[in-house]
């Protein structure tokens, strides 16, 4: 009988250590979606951006000769704008994990320098002489632009995209002055010309974009976003004739810009509200 309860003593002793090391059960990993982002519906967005170059193309203007009803069209030899900062806001909607659009507005200003000449003399100028011409103006742009992009894909938090959209943008021009000054040994040095104030036009231009960037999800409903985005204005009227140059006869416009292309680097959040 000892021996018999020594026996069953061993075998219990010897399983004991077989169930102190049995492994828990497997434990099934979730389900892979391969969705880029868990946030959709609609968001709301905010950016600043930086207008790396803002191409003012060839613009040009006309001079009305009164004596004659005739115009002195010139295309001018330089021109340059300047306007480093933009504010854009928008709102939009996420469809799916790969698309989504928004509507934006967008403001900017810039200031604008250029240079023409005529061969002609200037008023009482001597024979061989050449009038040239120093130009500023000022403009305000407000674009509404429709927007749709494909995300590429989220990978540790960033998610690449691509971009495009259209619309119109109002370009208000605020008035020209125009400085002249004879060119050419034969100019009287001691006349000094008044400079011309020439009154601004106002349009709305279509407008077309492409854009690229990534956004970064820094909290469930919050994404950070770094983009580049070009964007072409078309042409249109930069200036008109005064009261009494119409009075005269002139016909506006006076001035016609050529257009603009802006290369522009942003930054925004884009909060996705319900």
């Amino acid at each position: 009988m000892k021996i018999r309860h020594s026996l069953f003593a061993v075998l219990a002793l010897a399983a004991s250590p077989a169930f102190a090391f049995d492994m828990p059960p497997p434990v099934e990993a979730p389900e892979y979606t391969g969705t880029i982002s868990d946030v959709g519906g609609w968001y709301i967005r905010g950016d600043l951006g930086y207008n790396a170059t803002l191409d003012p193309g060839k613009p040009s203007w006309s001079d009305y000769k009164k004596r004659t009803g005739s115009y002195d069209n010139m295309t001018f030899d330089t021109a340059r704008l300047d306007g480093d900062f933009n504010l854009s806001a928008g709102a939009g909607y996420q469809f799916n994990d790969y698309l989504r659009s928004d509507l934006t507005l967008d403001y900017f200003k810039a200031s604008f320098e250029g240079t023409s000449s005529r061969n002609s003399p200037c008023s009482n100028g001597q024979p061989g002489t050449k009038c040239r011409f120093s130009h500023t103006d000022n403009m305000a742009a407000l674009g509404l632009l429709a927007n749709a992009y494909v995300d590429l894909g989220t990978y540790w938090g960033l998610t690449p995209y691509l971009g495009a959209g259209a619309g119109m943008t109002n370009i208000d021009w605020k008035g020209m002055t125009t400085a002249k000054r004879c060119v050419g040994s034969g100019c009287d040095r001691s006349r000094k010309y008044v400079d011309e104030e020439t009154p601004g036009a106002e349009s709305w231009r279509f407008t077309y974009a492409f854009m690229a960037g990534i956004s970064y999800d820094v909290a469930a409903h919050t994404k950070l976003d770094f983009g580049y985005r070009y964007a072409r204005i078309a042409s249109g009227d930069m200036s008109n004739y005064g009261d009494n140059s119409q009075r005269a006869g002139a016909r506006n416009p006076r001035g016609k810009d050529d257009g603009f292309g802006r290369h522009e680097f942003r930054a925004g959040l884009r909060l996705t509200t319900w």
